[in-house]
């Protein structure tokens, strides 16, 4: 399947053929993706589709064409027109961008960069800040002088072993001897390491000569902001990888934890959450900027936890799209720490760490940008365990996509929002992209709305926050046969042995019975359900796992 993203779009042929030609909105595209890392342009799929129309043909002109139309619009862009046949016999062309060593723009003086998947206009000073992020080389993979043989013999044991051990990498690459891997993952070029392969393998002296290694401060503050404690790792000792690891093992804060009531009985919860803090370590080695200096720190205040970056957010990624901004600054550490299977490949990770946070009843974490540093603060203490319990129990019913998780999440911690106050806060803009984040909340009923538009405000029930049992109803207008077999068998786990109209009354009456009955037969059928009894006297229960 054909799917936009970062890499990727689809344009009809008719943008670049005929009347509805629109060459300038093609030079943009090639402009965003030059500008970008690279891409390419599908031209003759339409949106939404996977393939070219059946038996479409491409004339060798067009591709000749679109050659010298780039070649007159675009100003340090190169691009290559290849003609593609599809399965279903369709031809398309494939419009390959290569990542330019210089600011690419259109003939008209016009700067356009990729931020995810859309195209973002540059202005102003921002253009003078693209020329200086990008050098001709990418700072990772410059010679860094020292010879290839001079890896520390333990780090590249233990990354040979990692790569190996990981569901992420192909065989094909883990069957590769080690100095075919430092070539694989852009660690050597030649006789000598790059400066990633020294990052990531290099001895401390080596990492230390490269002047921007990175050094890491964790700085522990009282209720009056003075300083109680501090964690320094300043040697060059550790690549990033086993910096995340370090810290996270050697600042005992991360393991603290307090009680937190739920009902009449008592739990303890982490101060930290290990996954969240560990992302936020990831995002400051994998993003920040190697060709500036600056400490990464860790400020522990009693309340909070703030980690501040040198440098700036990539260009356009701002704290307000830094939920769906994917623009990655080093393309090849963020490689080595997907395959080791410390991050995603695609975005920044704030999506796992607002997902974290608000399914804990905690606050989303907070981004700032300065003229020099990012910040991001997350808070340490859970301020309405009721969230926690909501999400849990409507995780485990519905299982629910992360995006439905962060929405309710929001909305669970707030009195209700307009529908302008919940797009802000999840860093959309019209009723389309909100309704994506929304999903199936509504049709579960763990969202209700009232007034229209823009003015429409969502909220929640708030008797299922007051620890009401999570006993919505769903109708047959608004629930799939799939999502029916998955209440049903939730149902079960928590009540066994239960008979058709035991179920019925707690999934909903609204739920047909006989519609209710199919369902308990399929599942039967499936040998997930047991049914024991005949007619009206039959009970159900789940199969016991083989």
């Amino acid at each position: 399947m054909t799917i936009e993203d970062q890499h990727t779009d689809l344009k009809s042929l008719r943008t670049i053929n005929g009347k509805t030609a629109d060459w300038a909105e093609l030079a943009k595209d090639c402009v965003c993706f030059a500008n970008g890392t690279g891409g390419r342009l599908l031209i003759g799929i339409e949106d939404g589709e996977v393939l070219p129309p059946v038996g479409q043909l491409v004339p060798q002109e067009l591709l000749d064409r679109l050659r010298k139309r780039i070649g007159e619009l675009t100003v340090n862009v190169q691009a290559l027109p290849i003609l593609k046949r599809a399965d279903n016999g369709g031809e398309f062309i494939e419009l390959v961008i290569d990542r330019s060593p210089s600011v690419a723009s259109t003939s008209e003086g016009r700067y356009f960069l990729r931020v995810g998947d859309t195209c973002q206009p540059v202005l102003g000073d921002d253009v003078l800040r693209l020329a200086n992020e990008r050098p001709g080389r990418p700072w990772e993979s410059m010679d860094s002088g020292v010879s290839r043989d001079a890896t520390d013999a333990t780090k590249l044991a233990h990354f040979i072993l990692a790569i190996d051990k990981s569901d992420r990498v192909k065989a094909s690459v883990k069957e590769k001897a080690a100095d075919e891997l430092l070539t694989h993952y852009g660690l050597a070029q030649g006789a000598t390491l790059t400066r990633l392969g020294v990052l990531l393998l290099g001895t401390a002296a080596d990492r230390r000569a490269l002047g921007t290694a990175p050094l890491v401060q964790a700085i522990k503050y009282d209720e009056q902001g003075k300083k109680v404690n501090k964690w320094v790792w300043d040697d060059c000792a550790l690549s990033p990888v086993e910096l995340v690891d370090s810290i996270w093992r050697d600042v005992p804060d991360f393991r603290e934890s307090y009680e937190v009531a739920e009902g009449l009985y008592r739990r303890s919860v982490p101060a930290y959450d290990e996954k969240v803090v560990r992302e936020l370590l990831v995002n400051a080695l994998v993003h920040r900027p190697y060709t500036q200096q600056g400490d990464i720190y860790l400020n522990l205040h009693p309340e909070r936890l703030e980690v501040v970056n040198p440098g700036r957010l990539p260009l356009g990624v701002t704290p307000r799209n830094i939920l769906h901004a994917s623009r990655r600054r080093n393309d090849g550490l963020a490689r080595a720490f997907h395959d080791l299977g410390l991050m995603e490949r695609e975005g920044s990770g704030f999506d796992l760490i607002y997902d974290r946070l608000l399914s804990q009843g905690r606050p989303a974490p907070v981004p700032e940008e300065g003229s020099d540093w990012v910040k991001v603060t997350i808070q340490r203490r859970i301020l309405k365990p009721e969230v926690m319990r909501l999400l849990t129990e409507a995780d485990e019913r519905f299982q629910l996509t992360q995006r439905e998780r962060i929405t309710l999440g929001v909305l669970a911690q707030s009195e209700g929002m307009t529908a302008r106050e919940l797009g802000g806060m999840l860093e959309t803009e019209g009723a389309d992209a909100l309704a994506v984040w929304l999903g199936r909340l509504q049709s579960f009923f763990l969202v209700q709305s009232s007034g229209r538009t823009q003015g429409t405000r969502y909220f929640i029930d708030p008797s299922l926050l007051r620890g009401s049992e999570l006993k919505v109803p769903t109708t047959l207008l608004r629930i799939q046969p799939h999502r029916l077999l998955e209440l049903v068998r939730e149902d079960l786990r928590r009540y066994p042995n239960s008979k058709i109209g035991e179920i019925s009354q707690r999934i909903g009456q609204e739920v047909n019975r006989s519609q209710l009955k199919r369902a308990l037969a399929e599942l039967v059928s499936l040998a997930a359900v047991v049914m024991d009894g005949q007619r009206n006297g039959a009970r159900y229960r789940l199969a016991a796992k083989k």
